[in-house]
């Protein structure tokens, strides 16, 4: 994936909103696991400024929003491309407008991969399908044109097969759920799912999301379970499914966007599961957990840095036992206030480094 570093790199995209606040803590956080590691390492700032939903929603009119959508995710994905063949294998970026985000998960063959728990794998098909696509306006109308594909629809599976070998090392994936709407596709997802099953010599369930739903809710959740499905599904239950089964809240995860297009294959993409929470831009209140979280997987598996996301774990876990945590947790206590209490639990004997750009 290009040429060889001599130290570590990493790219940053951010998005407006609480974009900017959060960009700096990944930044201090990410640099201060660095020197824990004697690491120094470089990050690489995308030069825009990315609109989020809210700030676009501000511009009004519907063809300049429309340029600037694409304007963003042409610049967006020429950024990844950059990263990419100059040898960066991890970029994090903070929410940016989905319609904008989508179309470069189209183009550069996205999914998402998060392990809810130890007995679940999810991952997101976000290279085709009922998010993905173009929109054509006429008075009083918005046509949406969509595609599916066997191509992508292998290259999905496959990916999901070996992140699931990766979970599961032992005994590789006990059952294989695909939650998919296929019945509006006239059978043809179906079809293409059996043939690659077949020939990869697999058991695969193709579902309908409801009936997927169904049977969480009836059986609970089988151990060592592979959900690979469209976002139509996936988007919405993703932050049910952290609840249920995982016991988290979307404020304190983050997630891997996986990039499979030839032209990028292998990039990374971290972001946290909340999105850009403009209400909260300026205020000092966003929760930096799942940023914090992001950098320490950042550094250690793409910087160098091994044990990093256990220290870090530690760290927050130190924190939030002290009481301390932002309003939406209870708390009472800033981002950057919350940050520099987890840097010094992080590494007690070091002197307390302010947050970047606070």
């Amino acid at each position: 994936m290009g040429a060889h570093r001599a130290r570590p790199v990493v790219g940053l995209a951010v998005g407006r909103g609480t974009g900017p606040e959060l960009a700096d803590v990944f930044e201090t956080v990410l640099t201060r696991i660095g020197l824990r590691h004697s690491t120094e390492i470089e990050i690489v700032r995308s030069p825009r400024l990315y609109h989020s939903y809210f700030t676009l929603k501000d511009e009004r009119e519907t063809e300049r929003i429309r340029r600037l959508t694409e304007e963003d995710a042409g610049h967006y994905g020429q950024f990844c491309r950059e990263q990419a063949r100059a040898g960066v294998s991890a970029i994090f970026r903070t929410a940016i407008n989905a319609q904008s985000l989508y179309l470069v998960r189209e183009r550069l063959q996205a999914v998402k991969v998060d392990p809810i728990t130890p007995a679940l794998l999810l991952v997101r098909d976000q290279a085709q399908g009922f998010y993905t696509g173009e929109n054509a306006h006429t008075p009083g109308t918005v046509t949406r044109t969509t595609v599916f594909s066997k191509e992508i629809t292998e290259k999905v599976i496959v990916f999901a097969l070996r992140r699931a070998w990766a979970q599961w090392p032992d005994d590789g994936p006990a059952r294989i759920v695909l939650a998919y709407k296929f019945h509006l596709l006239d059978g043809a997802l179906g079809e293409w799912v059996d043939e690659i099953a077949a020939r990869l010599g697999v058991t695969v369930e193709l579902c309908q999301p409801d009936t997927v739903n169904r049977n969480l809710i009836e059986h609970g959740l089988t151990p060592r379970t592979l959900v690979v499905a469209g976002n139509e599904w996936a988007d919405i239950m993703h932050v049910v499914l952290l609840d249920a089964f995982g016991g988290e809240r979307q404020e304190r995860r983050y997630t891997e966007n996986v990039l499979l297009h030839p032209e990028v294959d292998g990039l990374v993409e971290y972001q946290t599961v909340h999105g850009s929470a403009d209400d909260l831009a300026g205020t000092g209140r966003v929760n930096p957990t799942a940023t914090i979280r992001a950098a320490a997987a950042v550094a250690e598996r793409h910087a160098g840095c091994p044990g990093a996301i256990a220290a870090t774990e530690e760290a927050l876990a130190t924190v939030l036992a002290r009481g301390v945590g932002t309003p939406d947790v209870g708390g009472r206590h800033s981002t950057t206030e919350v940050v520099a209490e987890v840097l010094a639990a992080l590494d007690p004997a070091a002197d307390r480094v302010p947050v970047a750009g606070a």
